[in-house]
């Protein structure tokens, strides 16, 4: 396998939505699709209001379903982050 890819997922992790589950489970299959070791952290969006430069540490962004978000502006502000510094980013 390739060395880890860290993926931040922003949102509010609730085990259960399974849209939540859903996610997780397809990031591990497309890791193990590519043959690549995938590392999961989910980003709460309140965390986001106030830490924004913390994304920096991810390789790729995705932004989960399964709104509501406790902090839409935190959330928001994580897009914008993905858009303005070109980062890998896939929202559903």
């Amino acid at each position: 396998m390739k060395p880890n890819t860290k993926i931040g997922v922003i949102g509010d992790f609730n085990p259960e939505y399974p849209s939540h589950l859903a996610t997780n489970a397809a990031i591990i299959h497309a890791g193990d699709s590519l043959g690549i070791s995938v590392e999961i952290q989910w980003v709460p969006t309140t965390a986001l209001e106030q830490q924004i430069a913390a994304l920096t540490q991810f390789d790729a962004l995705w932004c989960s379903p399964g709104s509501p978000y406790q902090s839409m502006e935190g959330a928001l502000q994580a897009i914008r982050f993905a858009r303005e510094k070109d980062w890998p980013f896939v929202g559903t």
